[in-house]
């Protein structure tokens, strides 16, 4: 059985062998599970590309290294794996209903795999390379390290082959740019295959906590690293975009955390905060501070083993049954100028591609047209794009968005009106140039949005999501804390960042609460805040700034405490701090000094 990747470009992201006995893998094959610990954060799995035949070479196999310092590796025993469906979620099966996935098929072993790797060739450069598979592996940089949790992840890849069809299926149209974007910045390859843990490869995917794209930004931590999020579009779910901060964040936290990487890839699971505690903690009782001997989040411990397992298995697929079909090592997509708002079924129309196509590659966007307010580009297949930009040019202003004309009715409102044709009130009045105070003359014809037909179900859902949200208000203001409570669990149970919550109540993530203690959960949420004994409460009081209102805190130095990560926390700049406290940007802080710091509303 073949499956085919939207329907334009039949092109194999994966070629599965599956030999009588598995030479290279010594356990029993699991049927029907998911990856052990924690399930991949993806609700939504598209259709795979076509199987071929297998032809893909594999590197000289380095010696691996034995962790020393993880007692845990040694001496914890293997987590059992439930039986469970083998897609990664409990949606899947019914995503996969509604994308239409089919199950790969599982090729003849008879055709083997390429035993000499083409990659290792002196003289190519990254462009050379003919599959984007050996422009990886020749990339990467991480150490190879035995331990039992990687081998648990990479036998339940190894026993789940048709996931991973699926899941590099997705991948073909994203997997170039990245690696070029990883490669530009001198950063691990290792970190290409990241999406294959974060989101399936699947850019619409969304977590129960509101994770959204192939990179997983909750919505907090997507607004620090400039990922734009609004009722058109959202940033976190476009290709480029997203790749970018998702880079920005890496490194970021790879150079926070001594040039660990591993340390880095945990911290952007679980967060910096998080890690940088376990760290102090096992600095203070003289023990190593590696990934595998911090005492990190369950989800987090499995979550660095899952990527050194999916290292593994690019890295030597034979060794496990199976092999990667080749991706061609060559760009998918072009970024194209559409000079401002465009409906995307015209678009589609103007490329000669069918809108599924434009929102795969542009899945940022999950309304019938561009965000007004840009970004004002589009990401076309590379041969489509000269007709787009030729057809393009053709158009008047008002041919850009298609348009229908609304006759002015007794009683009807530019709300009423909105809901009719399922869009905003500031859509309606931006179309027709109304201020707020502007009245409706009944029997006058407004310009509105044609009626959407047939958006692709993954673009509806995700446009739900956003007005469901909508609709059912804020969360509450004001959280009680109760004996027990951490910053990090009340995170999780409103479902919001925890940088995002110590942030609005002038604290450290790793502050301890107090029973009766009262949080704010939003920037709406009143001018209490969180406060401790007498002698360290902070105070909190509405100011006006230059930008907007905003609230004033006091912040105490924690040990370890630099001025750049306090305005990263905050998310100001390290001058705005320095001008509200009247010190040195080299100044050195104090434990227990306390900062002036001005958090701007939202």
């Amino acid at each position: 059985m073949t499956v085919g990747f939207t329907g334009r470009r039949v092109l194999a992201p994966l070629a599965i062998i599956v030999a009588a006995a598995l030479a290279g893998c010594a356990s029993t094959p699991i049927e029907g599970t998911t990856p052990p610990v924690t399930p991949v954060s993806a609700d939504i799995l598209a259709q795979p590309s076509e199987v071929l035949d297998a032809q893909s070479p594999s590197p000289p196999k380095p010696a691996r290294t034995r962790h020393k310092a993880a007692p845990v590796a040694a001496s914890t025993p293997v987590p059992a794996v439930a039986a469970t469906p083998t897609d990664p979620s409990p949606a899947a099966a019914a995503i996969d209903a509604l994308s239409g996935v089919q199950d790969g098929l599982v090729a003849d072993a008879s055709e083997g795999v390429a035993a000499e790797s083409a990659h290792t060739l002196a003289g190519l450069t990254p462009e050379q390379y003919p599959d984007v598979f050996d422009r990886i592996r020749a990339g990467f940089k991480l150490e190879d390290i035995e331990s039992r949790q990687i081998d648990v992840q990479i036998n339940w890849y190894a026993n789940n082959p048709e996931y991973l069809e699926r899941t590099f299926g997705r991948a073909v149209p994203y997997l170039h740019h990245i690696v070029k974007e990883i490669e530009a910045r001198g950063m691990p390859l290792e970190l290409a295959l990241l999406p294959v843990v974060e989101s399936a490869f699947e850019p619409y995917a969304q977590s129960w906590v509101r994770a959204n794209g192939l990179w997983q930004f909750m919505p907090g931590t997507g607004e620090r690293f400039g990922l734009k999020q609004d009722w058109w579009y959202d940033g976190r779910r476009d290709v480029i975009a997203s790749t970018r901060a998702a880079l920005d964040y890496l490194q970021y936290m790879h150079d926070e955390f001594f040039d660990d990487w591993l340390l880095a890839i945990a911290a952007y699971n679980c967060g910096e905060f998080r890690v940088q505690r376990e760290v102090n903690k096992n600095r203070a009782l003289g023990k190593p501070v590696d990934f595998f001997s911090l005492s990190l989040p369950a989800e987090t411990r499995a979550y660095v083993p899952k990527l050194l397992a999916m290292r593994r298995l690019v890295l030597n697929p034979e060794d496990y049954g199976i092999a990667f079909s080749p991706i061609p090592n060559e760009p998918y997509f072009v970024k194209v100028d559409t000079g401002g708002q465009l409906d995307l079924t015209l678009a589609a129309e103007l490329a000669g591609i069918t809108l599924d196509e434009v929102y795969e590659l542009n899945p940022g966007f999950h309304r019938w047209a561009t965000d007004p307010a840009g970004p004002h580009f589009l990401l076309l297949p590379r041969d489509t794009a000269e007709a787009f930009q030729r057809n393009l040019e053709q158009l008047s202003p008002d041919q850009r968005v298609r348009v229908s004309m609304h006759k002015i009715k007794a009683g009807e409102t530019v709300a009423s009106i909105a809901k009719k044709y399922k869009t905003q009130t500031t859509v309606v009045r931006d179309m027709n140039n109304l201020d707020n105070a502007a009245p409706l003359v009944i029997g006058s014809e407004l310009r509105v949005p044609s009626a959407v037909v047939n958006l692709p179900p993954k673009v509806m859902l995700a446009a739900a999501r956003v007005d469901g949200g909508n609709r059912s208000g804020r969360r509450p203001g004001i959280h009680v804390v109760r004996s027990g409570d951490s910053l990090w669990a009340i995170a999780k149970r409103h479902r919001m960042n925890v940088a995002t919550l110590a942030r609005l109540n002038g604290m450290g993530p790793g502050d301890t609460l107090r029973a009766g203690q009262k949080l704010v959960l939003n920037s709406r949420g009143g001018t209490t805040t969180a406060s401790g004994s007498s002698r360290s409460a902070r105070a909190s009081k509405s100011v006006a700034t230059g930008s907007g209102s905003s609230r004033q805190v006091s912040y105490k130095v924690r040990s370890g405490d630099t001025l750049s990560r306090i305005a990263q926390v905050f998310g100001v700049s390290v001058s705005d701090l320095v001008n509200w406290n009247g010190i040195s940007s080299h100044a050195t802080l104090r434990p227990g000094q306390k900062l002036t710091v001005n958090v701007r509303g939202r």
